[in-house]
């Protein structure tokens, strides 16, 4: 174990992520860029004073779990992930849990779409890249922390505006199945990981729904290849959804169109003028 260089690694991981790209308040004061140690702690499940000697290079070495969630917590790519295993005396083992790492290719590509609402979701369904006129048919995701963009959670355990369940998608109890299922499997790839335990945990005490479908153990799904958005401000919004993998990352790319000279078309032109802002609300 190297513990130097495991604390210089560590310590510029943490200096790279900004309080807003875990879902955490910038609040006043903030001296050191990045995040604080007791950030990283609380993200990773363990103790301040344990992450802090991790990063004086007092600390013996760590526990598989524990660099499984202080990867987690610094998002660490893969390649960094088995770094970190190496400097740590431990050989890296196959990933504890779902990626959210988007590649930039994936990243351009969903900005180089502008007739197309497009996002990326993580194996939990963890909505985890989109473009703007994403943002607009859906929501604001920017505005969210990242418990909030997790479409099952959304799905299930609300909120619903307006009585609109997950942005009034006309396919719900299809994605309510759909997304069962999928959970399921995944909870089979990643039976380590901790936020994906908790997530089903949640939904089991928190949605009855949840719990019947899950109590079926299905893992089979059908895509929806057509569903229509109830938007608060342009109406119903009718359009074709297409899903390409991303195996490597076990995350989905989902895109959605309009037909050519359609009604919805037109609406969705409307909404990447618009963006987010609601013409319905009085200024």
């Amino acid at each position: 174990m190297d513990r130097q260089e495991l604390a210089d690694f560590l310590r510029s991981r943490r200096e790279r992520i900004t309080p807003a790209d875990v879902g955490l308040p910038v609040g006043p004061r903030r001296r050191t860029p990045g995040l604080r140690r007791e950030e990283v702690a609380q993200l990773a499940y363990i103790s301040t004073e344990y992450y802090t000697r991790l990063e004086q290079a007092r600390a013996p070495r760590p526990s598989l779990e524990v660099l499984a969630q202080v990867a987690r917590a610094l998002r660490l790519s893969d390649a960094e992930r088995d770094h970190l295993h190496h400097l740590a005396g431990t050989p890296p083992g196959p990933p504890p849990g779902p990626s959210r790492e988007v590649r930039q290719s994936i990243v351009d590509l969903l900005h180089r779409l502008p007739q197309a609402a497009a996002i990326v979701i993580s194996a939990t369904y963890e909505v985890i890249a989109w473009n703007d006129l994403a943002a607009a048919l859906m929501e604001d995701f920017s505005a969210l922390s990242r418990r909030d963009r997790n479409l099952v959670r959304r799905a299930f355990l609300g909120p619903h505006p307006e009585g609109r369940r997950l942005y009034g998608v006309s396919d719900t109890e299809e994605f309510a199945l759909s997304s069962v299922q999928q959970l399921r499997a995944a909870s089979a790839r990643y039976p380590d990981d901790r936020e994906l335990t908790d997530l089903v945990a949640e939904l089991l005490a928190g949605s009855d729904e949840f719990a019947r479908l899950w109590a079926a153990h299905d893992v089979e799904s059908r895509p929806t290849l057509c569903k229509t958005f109830d938007h608060p401000v342009v109406g119903p919004v009718a359009v074709n959804c297409d899903v390409l993998d991303i195996a490597d990352r076990d995350q989905h790319v989902v895109i959605y169109t309009a037909t050519p000279g359609s009604p919805s078309e037109e609406a969705l032109r409307l909404l990447s003028v618009v963006g987010t802002q609601r013409l319905d609300v009085p200024g």
